[in-house]
């Protein structure tokens, strides 16, 4: 049997991926999954280190840019189509599933003209314009939030929560310090801005070191900063002395979470789930150019029930940002509280329920093939 997942571009796209093609295989022997993204998004690295097939497209996003390039990813649609096309005919599916991205749409609007069982995942709370549009196309729609539903045709959509990687329920302290090299008796941070990094949150971390140093014997960091920054940050934190360790990338995230007393990031749709599976206390900076302004609107959502501390994008800067951190290490039942109402919100079950949906789908499919067998006979 044959499935795709498409989709990519982040991390918060593709890990929800790779929590589903993971539970599949458990689920149905004999399985081939194969992913469809581009060769510019985070799949590209990600899925073969994960052991799995990958194809690529030529796809661009629209939202989010200036007339020029906009001009050029709708010229690449054709191209995207094309070769969305191609790779299922050569693959014939039984069904395509498309997590979010770049490259989600072209795949998954093909798979439905081409008569193939299809399905998507909304994330967010607000969903995006691409998948507004194939909730017309598609036979089911899986999403994140309650919110969402009104967006789609409520007939065929379902609330099914956010898949978390069951590997990030499994992290260890002790050996999340070992990997790290910290020091398993200090207040850890964790600061990921995301995927890729995130210039502003590392921007504002690396200022707040110089308010923090009446705190610099208790407490350490570790800090994702994406490629880009790696070398500024880790300057930085050499030059002002801090414990901690400075990475790219954190391959071992449920290590890394395990040892976070709090963590400091971006409010994808993915890291909030991961943050409340694993009930982690956070302070939560939203990316302010999200489509639809959905990294607020998810944010607000733990922020409300006391389950986040968050910090509007315009108003981050070190000495806010530590002036909260400060509040946080003075007052241990604040972030208890966090953690408390973090767990509560987690949705550990939501893969199960999207692999649920996929069964049902491949099911009534049989079910059809079956039927036009016994009329032709």
């Amino acid at each position: 049997m044959n499935i795709v997942i498409a989709g990519g571009g982040t991390g918060g796209h593709v890990f929800p991926a790779i929590a589903i093609a993971k539970e599949l295989k458990k689920e149905i022997a004999n399985i081939k999954i194969t992913f469809v993204g581009t060769t510019k998004g985070i799949e590209s690295k990600i899925i073969p280190k994960e052991g799995y097939d990958i194809r690529f497209i030529k796809s661009e996003g629209l939202v989010g840019k200036n007339v020029f390039k906009t001009i050029k990813s709708v010229l690449k649609i054709p191209l995207s189509l094309k070769d969305s096309q191609r790779i299922l005919k050569e693959l014939q599916p039984e069904l395509v599933l498309g997590v979010g991205g770049y490259s989600s749409g072209p795949v998954v609007l093909c798979a439905a003209l081409m008569g193939i069982p299809t399905m998507i995942h909304e994330q967010n709370t607000l969903p995006g314009l691409t998948n507004k549009l194939l909730g017309k196309f598609v036979d089911t729609i899986a999403v994140t939030y309650h919110e969402s539903i009104k967006f789609f045709p409520l007939e065929k959509t379902y609330l099914t929560g956010n898949p978390v990687r069951l590997e990030i329920l499994k992290g260890d302290r002790g050996r999340g310090c070992k990997i790290f090299s910290l020091d398993g008796k200090l207040f850890t941070i964790f600061v990921f801005g995301g995927s890729l990094g995130a210039t502003r949150i590392n921007s504002a971390v690396s200022e707040a070191l110089a308010y923090l140093e009446p705190f610099k014997d208790r407490i350490q960091f570790l800090h994702q900063t994406g490629d880009k920054d790696f070398d500024v940050v880790r300057k930085t934190y050499r030059e002002r002395e801090f414990k901690g360790t400075v990475i790219p990338f954190a391959y071992e995230m449920a290590d890394a979470y395990a040892v976070a007393d709090l963590i400091i990031s971006r409010a994808g749709a993915t890291t909030l789930a991961e943050l409340t599976a694993c009930g982690k206390a956070a302070i939560l900076v939203p990316y302010p150019f999200a489509a639809g302004n959905h990294q607020e609107i998810n944010a607000r959502k733990l922020w409300d029930v006391g389950a986040a501390q968050m910090i509007l994008d315009k108003d981050l800067n070190g000495k806010t940002l530590a002036e909260l951190i400060k509040y946080l290490l003075e007052d241990p039942d604040a972030i208890g509280h966090m953690e408390r109402t973090s767990k509560s919100l987690g949705n550990p079950e939501a893969t199960k329920r999207i692999i649920e949906l996929m069964l049902g789908l491949l099911k009534k499919k049989l079910q059809i093939v079956n039927c036009k067998v016994q009329i032709a006979n």
